[in-house]
């Protein structure tokens, strides 16, 4: 069956196109599903060349007219090139894989630089082809197939491949000519050549061998000779050319057949009688020596090494610390214990972070465990929880002097508290603005008592409420208290939250309510009045109506304040489905079964993006979850989906996320989808303003701590007259640097933090276990005492890590005695050591 073809001409409005835009139009072509291609030439160049957006599929191109230079050059193994005519020069010019069929004579340069592929001429070819050409061992070599005869220095510095020189025609004629041409072959170092005729002119003897045919080598010649004079469309000429006795091979020769045959000088000779009387002592460039020339023994020492070692004890984070957002230096904290400073190692928290037990030991997903190099080791990563959970009794502490500053945070959940917490501590005075009665935000209001003992987090508050005394509580901030507080205070710090829940816009809505709502009444609800059935009275938050438990909720609808029976749509949810399998629906799954639900079903439109101990929790009360499901309606008797199918429910919540309010912030703060425009500090376009947490982006809780801290230490270099700047921005190490095998891969689990400190790797973090001083075998290596401290992290963050002031140390190797073998860089346990390229002699 004839091949169709899609054809592009090189010419428009009697003009031609120039060769880059007729390119882009035939890869316009084959990215669009084009496979077989003609193009009419008018000399364009690189015609069917780099065509990868093909992928693995064949492409057939068609070149009719006048082909320019470079025809297939950078060609891809995907690609068939037919040129119906001769061709100009570099025919397959570095070609990688294409194959390149000319129905005629080809100019200079064809197969230049080559590294697969196979080029078809159906003719004779100019000067230097098959130059420069390369073979990699995994691949096919690159051939080059001649029915003629070739031009002057053929295969010059041929390093890889096949060429075939038929000799057909008038070029071997009886006319004395080479059919190689003038000079082939110098400077070949790898590849062959079949040739057939007339070879008077020579080849350069210094660097090839002629032999015979081998009978491996006939046959794959057979083989390929009909292949070749199928392609030019000449098969007739395989009897004529498959006469054995008429072809030879030229080979490279190898590096030791060139030295037996050659007269080149020794290096000794070489040294004294060019390069010392040309180059060196009273030479052109003598007076730029430095070195004493003379033998260089076997293993080099010194300035002779190719490598050294270096020791970069804190030149990277840890990959725990580095996966933080507040950037906690875990792997410190796990030093300061195995050098007895325990208590300060716990106390360590509190100087990043005002909940260390809250957060780090019970509601972060832990982000430094799943980032652990133990991971990479198939072993349980280091238990931060443990500590984490310490911190609950933790000292304060030191604030420094107090540089009397003020300024004002706005929302008192975790970025709030955060941000003025770190004021606080760099001796600003902060106050805590928020709307609600008690601080903390949505950890106080909406997370289950499931996830974190109430005891835990009312004694963080407390601690907090001791450190910063001016919290302001039931202060509701519109534009016009907003503009006021930012006259009034030196900067501002908007951590107001997302508390506007999204919501499905679908027929019934007014049946669902969100998870924000449904979270934080059950959060009031407890257990043994739910089984009793007991009233509940106003200690408990809600408003007792004739019997039945009530709340009051906003209806955005109308801006009517509606009235909601709790007890038929939070008390007695029988079945359940939660629209949103994120974590926070993962929570009102787990509050729905703690509140007796018997069918808990949740889904979402695609995968669910749930993780952690949420989702843990949420299938261990048996939720079940559905995806993909669309939502259609909401009714009385459930859920609707796009199916028709009904999924019976008498409570509908809907989890699919909370968006801020941000109308008090009037036009001079910029907004982007709905949220606060920030820099990399959190500064807002008004630079007196900065915001942090939920008001600029969703994420995590220890997201918005990590901001808050961030916005802290901005605004504190701002107020000391410096530009704010990344305070640690050291790079993460690599994990291939750290050797796990010096730990037990027995141990599944943590009990402890001496054993938690005892496993951890201390990536970048150096142990001073001194095994690299143990393991070199030139005994290059010593330990120093220095003054100061061991540890970049001591710098950055002001934090004394090590058990005493004279336990500062180092490690130095010795160049005078260091060989570079590299031995303490593959010991290491710890990453510290690295071999990198010595400096230039």
């Amino acid at each position: 069956m004839e091949t169709k073809y899609y054809k592009i001409s090189g010419i428009k409005d009697n003009k031609r196109i120039p060769s880059r835009i007729l390119e882009e139009m035939i890869q316009k072509e084959i990215a669009q599903g084009q496979k077989n291609i003609e193009v009419e030439a008018f000399g364009q160049h690189g015609i069917g060349g780099r065509l990868w957006k093909a992928g693995d599929d064949t492409v057939k191109i068609k070149i009719t007219g006048y082909s320019g230079q470079r025809a297939g050059s950078l060609g891809f193994p995907n690609t068939e090139i037919d040129i119906l005519g001769p061709a100009s020069d570099d025919v397959g010019w570095l070609n990688a894989g294409a194959v390149i069929t000319v129905h005629g004579n080809a100019s200079n340069g064809v197969m230049n630089g080559a590294a697969q592929g196979k080029v078809y001429i159906g003719g004779d070819i100019g000067a230097r082809g098959m130059t420069m050409t390369k073979r990699n061992p995994r691949f096919d070599p690159p051939e080059l197939w001649v029915l003629g005869c070739a031009g002057d220095y053929f295969g010059e510095f041929m390093a890889g491949g096949i060429a075939v020189i038929c000799g057909f025609g008038e070029c071997n004629s009886g006319t004395g000519r080479s059919i190689l041409g003038y000079r082939p072959l110098v400077g070949m170092v790898e590849g062959k050549v079949f040739f057939r005729g007339d070879l008077s002119g020579g080849y350069s003897e210094k660097d090839a061998k002629i032999l015979s045919v081998s009978d491996d080598e006939w046959d794959w010649f057979l083989i390929n000779l009909e292949l070749f004079l199928n392609k030019i469309k000449k098969p007739d000429l395989f009897n004529a050319l498959s006469n054995r006795s008429q072809w030879q091979i030229l080979k490279a020769k190898t590096p030791a057949e060139k030295l037996r045959t050659g007269s080149k000088l020794s290096i000794k000779d070489f040294r004294r009688d060019v390069w010392d009387r040309e180059l060196g002592r009273g030479g052109l460039i003598g007076d730029l020596q430095t070195i004493e020339r003379g033998a260089i023994p076997l293993i080099t020492k010194g300035e002779m090494r190719r490598f050294k070692p270096v020791w970069e004890q804190g030149k990277y984070k840890s990959p725990c610390q580095a996966a933080c957002p507040i950037g906690i230096p875990v792997q410190e904290r796990w030093h300061m214990i195995r050098t007895g400073l325990a208590d300060e190692a716990v106390e360590m928290g509190l100087e990043f972070t005002p909940f260390p037990a809250t957060v780090c030991g019970y509601l972060c997903p832990n982000p430094c465990m799943a980032s652990c190099t133990r991971n990479a080791g198939c072993m349980p990563p280091i238990d931060m929880t443990l500590i984490g959970k310490k911190g609950e009794n933790a000292r304060l502490p030191e604030i420094k002097k107090k540089t009397g500053k003020k300024i004002a945070v706005i929302g008192a959940g975790p970025g709030g508290i955060s941000a003025a917490w770190h004021l606080t501590l760099k001796g600003h005075e902060a106050v805590l603005f928020d709307e609600a009665e008690e601080i903390g935000g949505k950890i106080f209001s909406v997370i289950p008592e499931s996830r974190i003992p109430g005891s835990v987090f009312n004694n963080e508050i407390k601690r907090i409420k001791e450190f910063i005394p001016d919290i302001r509580s039931n202060t509701i901030i519109n534009a016009m208290e907003f503009q006021k507080i930012k006259n009034k205070f030196d900067f501002t710090i908007v951590a107001a939250g997302a508390k506007k829940p999204r919501m499905l816009q679908v027929p019934g809505i007014e049946n669902a309510v969100s998870a924000l709502e449904f979270l934080a009444y059950t959060k009031k609800i407890g257990k043994k009045d739910i089984i009793a059935g007991k009233k509940l009275d106003e200690t408990n938050g809600n408003v007792e109506i004739d019997g039945n438990v009530e709340i009051i909720r906003n209806d955005e609808t109308n801006g009517n304040k509606e009235k909601i029976d709790v007890k038929e749509k939070f008390l007695h949810p029988r079945k359940i489905v939660i629209i949103g399998a994120g974590n926070v629906g993962c929570d009102a799954a787990t509050e729905a079964h703690r509140l007796g639900a018997e069918s808990i079903i949740m889904i979402d439109v695609q995968k669910p993006a749930f993780f952690g101990k949420e989702k843990e929790d949420a299938e261990a009360a048996g939720a079940v979850i559905k995806w993909p499901c669309f939502t259609k309606e909401i009714t009385k008797q459930g859920v609707v989906l796009d199916t028709g199918e009904l999924l019976e429910a008498d409570t509908v919540v809907v989890s699919i996320g909370d968006v801020p309010d941000l109308d008090f912030l009037g036009k001079d703060i910029a907004v982007r989808h709905g949220f606060a425009a920030v820099d990399e500090f959190n500064r807002t376009s008004d630079p007196r303003v900065f915001a942090v947490g939920d008001i600029v982006a969703p994420g995590l809780i220890t997201d918005a701590i990590g901001a808050g801290k961030r916005a802290a230490e901005a605004i504190d270099s701002i107020l000391n007259g410096k530009e704010p700047e990344i305070i640690d921005p050291r790079p993460e190490i690599d994990q291939k640097r750290v050797s796990l095998e010096y730990y037990s891969p027995r141990v599944k689990k943590f009990n402890s933090l001496e054993q938690c400190s005892g496993e951890c790797a201390s990536c970048g973090r150096c142990r001073d276990c001194g095994i690299c001083v143990e393991i070199c075998p030139e005994g290059a290596i010593e330990r120093f005492e220095i003054s100061g401290s061991s540890a970049v992290v001591n710098e950055i963050y002001g934090i004394d890590t090590d058990a005493d002031d004279n336990e500062a140390y180092e490690y130095r190797s010795d160049p005078d005695k260091c060989i570079g073998c590299g031995f303490c860089a593959g010991a290491c346990p710890c990453g510290i050591w690295a071999l990198v390229p010595n400096d230039p002699v």
